[in-house]
Formats: C-alpha cells, structure tokens, sequence
C-alpha cells in the first residue's frame, strides 16, 4: 500500500452526506472551457441521467455519488468541466432510482456493465463515494477488464465484500477524509491494506464527502490518477 497524506483545511459540510445548498459548493479556480452535454441513455429498463464533457476519444472517467447526492454535485463542484478540460471523457450518472434516473431491477454490478457499454466508455476510472461502493465494489469483482480503474471514497459494502478484496486486479487509488463521521479513517488503512497495490489519501480535516472540501486538490490528484493507469 501506498500512502499519500494530504492537509486540508476543514470548510464547512452539512450532516453526513448531507446535500450542500449550490451556494456552499466550492467551485474549481481552473479556467473552465468544456461544454456539459445532459442526456439519457436506457439500462435495463431504467432511464439514466447522465452529464458528458470531453472528447469521445479521451481517457474516460466515470462518476458515481452519494445517497444525498447526484450527477449534478459534480456539475456544481466543477469536476466535469475541469477534468474535461484537462483531457478527459468525464461522464456522471444519476444511479438508478436517485435523481432524475428511474429504477431498474439490473444487479448493481450488471448495471454498471451495461452502463458503460451504453455509453461507450472504454475502461473507465469509476470514482464511488459513499452509497455508490454497493454499485462499484461487485462491478470492480465482476467485470474488472471493463474497468481501468477504482477510486473509493469512504465507500460503503466494504464489510460486503470484505472477503474478496484481495481479487481487485485494478490500479485502485482509496480517499478518504479524517474527519469522516460516517465511517471513521481507520476503514481507510484497512481497504488500502486489502486491495493489492492500492494507493491510499488521506484528506486531513475532511468530512464524509471528502471531495467537498478542497476540489482544486482533489481534482489534481484524480487526474494524476487517470493518467497513471493509462
């Protein structure tokens, strides 16, 4: 395991997971140039939002959210214009029965397949915060040459899936905030332990929704990230 432990200052979050107003997401300082596309694609019978930036032929990105959160999180955090501006296909769904995406009967994991199919995502780095390990975690399992990479971020199931972890064959890069109220930082080590050659960071002073505090920093090292497993 890797371990990268990255200050920040602790701005201020709501409850756990708790959908910050727009006015209290912080923005990326990047100089923003991408256009955000709003579609929907079918998946096993459910209707999924998803917003798109990027060129079609650029390393892709997938982004999955919390329970309180949604695509639209990413929108208003800057990530899909910053990230996309930086060279890469960004794409952020709305998870079935959350958002504007309605409910399939799919297996997470199978979902999750057919989404990038769908979408036309070549081995995607699929980035679960929270809610979205219990579609993430069986994906990565499953159907792991259809994923380029895997950036947990206090995700949930790990107890789940605890005893198949060590079958993660993808670069996987763990973040978490120390100040997480949910699941607190001792889980961090432990994942990062567990999966082979996981990258560990640790945001000092951050929530749950550890990306919130600081997105400037998170959105530098996700880069880094997608550019190393290429």
């Amino acid at each position: 395991m890797r371990a990268l432990v990255t200050c920040l200052a602790l701005c201020a979050c709501g409850g756990p997971e708790g959908h910050a107003p727009s006015a209290l997401v912080p923005k990326t300082e990047a100089p923003l140039s991408n256009t955000i596309e709003e579609t929907r694609v079918e998946v096993g019978g459910a209707s999924i939002v998803a917003l798109v930036a990027g060129s079609p032929d650029a390393p892709a990105l997938l982004l999955l959210h919390g329970a309180r959160f949604s695509s639209e999180t990413w929108r208003e955090l800057g990530t899909l214009e910053h990230l996309a501006s930086a060279g890469l296909r960004v794409v952020a769904v709305d998870l079935p029965g959350y958002g504007g995406s309605t409910s399939t009967e799919l297996e997470a994991s199978v979902f999750l397949e057919q989404l990038v199919g769908a979408m036309s995502l070549e081995r995607p780095v699929v980035v679960a915060p929270s809610m979205s390990g219990t579609f993430a975690f069986p994906f990565v399992l499953d159907h792991g040459a259809s994923c380029g990479g895997f950036v947990p971020v206090a995700p949930a199931a790990v107890a789940r899936y605890a005893e198949r972890l060590g079958e993660i064959r993808v670069p996987t890069l763990v973040l978490w905030g120390t100040a997480d109220s949910v699941f607190p930082v001792a889980g961090a080590e432990s994942l990062a332990a567990a999966i082979p050659d996981a990258e560990l960071m640790l945001l000092e002073g951050a929530p749950h929704p550890a990306y919130l505090d600081q997105p400037d920093l998170f959105h530098e090292r996700l880069l880094e990230f997608v550019r190393s497993t290429r």
